[in-house]
């Protein structure tokens, strides 16, 4: 007896501690409303972060009668459902997909086209009305830009009946582009890695 009333005396401090600091009154609402705005930060963030490609091909130069050993490039642009001018595929990307996987998935679903991804083009900022709010009140985005070689070109793809597709070569997409930022990932990105001389061999490695 004498022992067990020992343990009890040994125990009795440790229960009344742990009582103690259980009864403790926390006050939890500026936590939760901290990690409710940081977490609404983050999904902002993720919703003004597009991907997008500048899906291409090559043509023998001989069919617009130019030297057969010669080839030119052209780039896939859509329409814009909102007003004049042409756009490159672009979109957000899904939690379970990467960014590049993004890029190859709006491709297929606004411009019909299936390709492999074959070089970062680097980030463009542009600013979109629709996603202003107290976060980003100038609605700043981002855009992660991809060149995308075009290996099949669907008949039937999700946004046919809303989208039509255009072959055109680089000054005419240039002059044609919508948005002064998509402009910018064509010439000063896709362009100046074509000249670089990195794309024509990528090309040829796969004919």
């Amino acid at each position: 007896m004498e022992c067990i009333s020992k343990m009890r005396n040994d125990f009795r401090p440790r229960y009344g501690i742990c009582a103690h600091v259980i009864s403790l009154p926390i006050n939890l609402e500026p936590c939760v409303k901290e990690f409710s705005e940081s977490t609404h930060r983050v999904i902002r963030l993720m919703e003004n972060m597009k991907a997008l490609c500048i899906p291409h091909r090559f043509r023998k130069a001989e069919e617009n009668g130019g030297d057969n050993s010669e080839k030119v490039v052209e780039v896939l642009m859509i329409n814009s459902n909102s007003g004049n001018g042409l756009l490159f595929p672009k979109g957000g990307w899904e939690n379970d997909e990467t960014v590049e996987q993004a890029a190859m998935r709006e491709a297929v679903e606004e411009a019909g086209v299936r390709g492999e991804i074959q070089h970062f083009l680097g980030y463009y900022e542009f600013k979109s009305k629709t996603l202003q709010d107290e976060y980003s009140p100038e609605g700043l985005c981002k855009a992660a830009m991809y060149a995308l070689l075009v290996k099949e070109e669907l008949e039937y793809w999700p946004e046919q009946k809303i989208r039509q597709r255009s072959w055109l070569t680089i000054p005419e997409a240039a002059e044609r582009c919508r948005h002064a930022w998509m402009r910018e990932a064509l010439i000063d990105g896709f362009v100046k890695w074509q000249e670089s001389g990195m794309a024509c061999t990528m090309n040829t490695s796969q004919d």
